[in-house]
């Protein structure tokens, strides 16, 4: 009898082609905002998710600076070049260039950026170090995720954004010290469900360290669990169950 896999029961769908598949990356973008509110993992104007344009790949799709989440509709995004150029929409958050555009560029494997200052994950960022592999969800991230130690100011800088990308690497998360979380993914979903499950991580392991030294998983047991939900499609599929428990759905039209 053969073992069985862990794996996830559907894949992400193909993209559209045209203006359908633009039309499909704004409506997932917005809902992944209104996803981000209900879960309170979005507060003031600090925060911001981007994706890749599906036919101009130097181009995002990003929040609005001072757009609330909750209501996040896809015809308020604003579309953005790499080169700073606001191509479409209302102006947007400096630090959303600085970082969105340098993490894209360098990474084109990635067409979705999370970044946020979720309550846990900032708490966690302070102490400068990486989650452990404590329980079963955190491997998703075991040896795939990243801290950058620089304590800097507010990022309105794009050296600062490309030392950010540089230290991401090939990862698909990063604790910024000090700072924040952020996570990338092939697909919207996928980065979504990576950040909400690293804030998740972060106050699970802030739980266990208030009371002891919380046991760790062996790393080559850690290396396998990691290879069964720590993939961009289980992400997606993590993520399917939360879009579909909003309100209005995915997609309210």
């Amino acid at each position: 009898m053969k073992p069985m896999t862990f794996q996830p029961a559907q894949s992400p769908p193909a993209p559209r082609p045209g203006e359908a598949g633009r039309r499909d990356v704004k409506t997932r973008l917005a809902a992944a905002f209104r996803l981000l509110a209900q879960h309170d993992l979005g507060i003031g104007v600090a925060g911001h998710m981007s994706a890749r344009d599906p036919e101009r790949p130097d181009c995002f799709w990003v929040n609005p600076f001072g757009a609330a989440y909750r209501t996040m509709q896809a015809d308020q995004l604003s579309l953005v070049r790499h080169d700073g150029v606001l191509v479409e929409g209302a102006p947007i958050n400096a630090a959303a260039f600085a970082i969105h555009g340098e993490v894209h560029r360098a990474r084109r494997d990635v067409n979705c950026v999370v970044h946020g200052h979720p309550v846990h994950g900032t708490a966690w960022a302070a102490l400068g170090r990486a989650l452990d592999p404590i329980n079963q969800d955190v491997c998703a991230f075991y040896e795939d995720h990243v801290v950058f130690g620089e304590a800097t100011g507010l990022v309105v800088d794009t050296s600062e954004g490309a030392r950010i990308a540089a230290a991401l690497g090939s990862a698909k998360a990063a604790i910024l010290r000090s700072h924040g979380l952020l996570t990338v993914g092939l697909t919207i979903d996928a980065a979504l469900w990576w950040f909400v499950l690293m804030e998740r991580c972060c106050r699970i392991q802030l739980l266990a360290e208030s009371a002891g030294t919380p046991a760790q998983i062996p790393a080559e047991q850690a290396r396998s669990i990691a290879r069964q939900i720590g993939t961009p499609e289980f992400g997606w599929f993590q993520c399917q169950p939360l879009l579909a428990a909003l309100p209005s759905g995915p997609d309210p039209s």
